[in-house]
């Protein structure tokens, strides 16, 4: 059992990268202070992968055979990538560099399932077009006429904090759901634990990540991208949210960071392009093309050597 350790450290580097994506833009227009943001996403997070967060475990299997103790290499070589550009503030994609570290270790064992892998490459490039039309709809539609017709200045300011609250619990939830998978899912498939038991450590890992060291990439996030107003922070937690539902319920775990960037681009289209900093957007997509192949390559290395030493 000492090998969930990596998954720990692993769900720790996700919750500290990706929290930034639930309540970021929030906290980036000052609805909602840093630390009762945290506290919130914590919680449902938990809850996310308590009640819906086996949905995805099953996905990674079907990708390549692994044992226990690839599963440990696994998860700490996707941590480590992860911590790496998270210390830079760059919001990145679990998903994407696990899948990068296990695509490196079967390069020396066993050919991976193409077909699923293409399937998980589709749902990652839908990802940001999903959340990029949603809120583009969702900030020209009709729920930017209903808040228009809130007249009072301090009614449409308790609106907004009572939208994003809600909103990025909802976030939250999903993040849980959709991300577990990829903490303790490569544990469960090996055999190491139960489905259940492997939803809840994760769902904690995440949780202490998001309490412990996230406020460098959540500052990226609701900061550099698009100015936003409470409006536009409320229309991106949202069509974030419902992206990562759609996904989970496909079964496939994708990145919440393509999801939250899709949706702030879609309000920098929605209110005008010339507003979207190219060069933030750029560091981003780097560190989307950055993060599997650093995970691919650290998992490729660290099998070469372990097969050297003959471990």
């Amino acid at each position: 059992m000492w090998r969930v350790a990596g998954g720990l450290f692993l769900g720790w580097s996700l919750g500290a990268n990706h929290s930034a994506n639930i309540f970021g833009t929030a906290v980036a227009s000052g609805l909602v202070r840093f630390t009762q943001a945290v506290w919130l996403t914590a919680v449902y997070v938990v809850l996310g992968a308590v009640v819906e967060g086996t949905k995805c475990m099953a996905t990674y299997a079907k990708l390549a055979a692994f044992h226990a103790d690839a599963a440990f290499v696994l998860t700490v070589t996707t941590a480590v990538a992860m911590t790496g550009l998270t210390r830079a503030g760059v919001p990145a994609s679990t998903s994407q560099a696990l899948v990068g570290a296990i695509i490196g270790w079967s390069f020396w064992d066993s050919t991976p399932n193409f077909s699923q892998l293409t399937k998980i490459l589709v749902c990652w490039a839908f990802t940001p077009v999903t959340a990029l039309v949603l809120s583009a709809v969702l900030h020209r539609g009709p729920l930017r006429l209903a808040v228009e017709r809130i007249r009072s200045f301090s009614a449409r300011n308790r609106f907004f904090l009572v939208s994003v609250v809600l909103t990025g619990c909802y976030a939250a939830y999903g993040l849980g759901a959709n991300s577990v998978a990829n903490v303790t899912g490569v544990y469960v498939n090996a055999g190491l634990i139960r489905e259940d038991m492997g939803a809840l450590v994760g769902g904690l890992s995440i949780a202490a990540g998001i309490l412990t060291y996230s406020r460098r990439v959540m500052l990226t996030v609701g900061k550099g991208i698009v100015p936003l107003d409470p409006f536009s922070a409320m229309v991106v937690v949202l069509a974030e949210a419902a992206t990562l539902h759609l996904f989970t319920q496909l079964h496939v775990p994708v990145s919440s960071s393509q999801a939250v960037v899709g949706a702030v681009i879609g309000v920098g289209f929605a209110k005008d392009f010339k507003t979207i900093n190219v060069r933030t957007v750029s560091k981003i997509a780097l560190g989307w093309v950055l993060t599997p192949v650093g995970a691919g390559v650290l998992a490729m290395g660290t099998h070469a050597l372990l097969r050297t030493l003959g471990l």
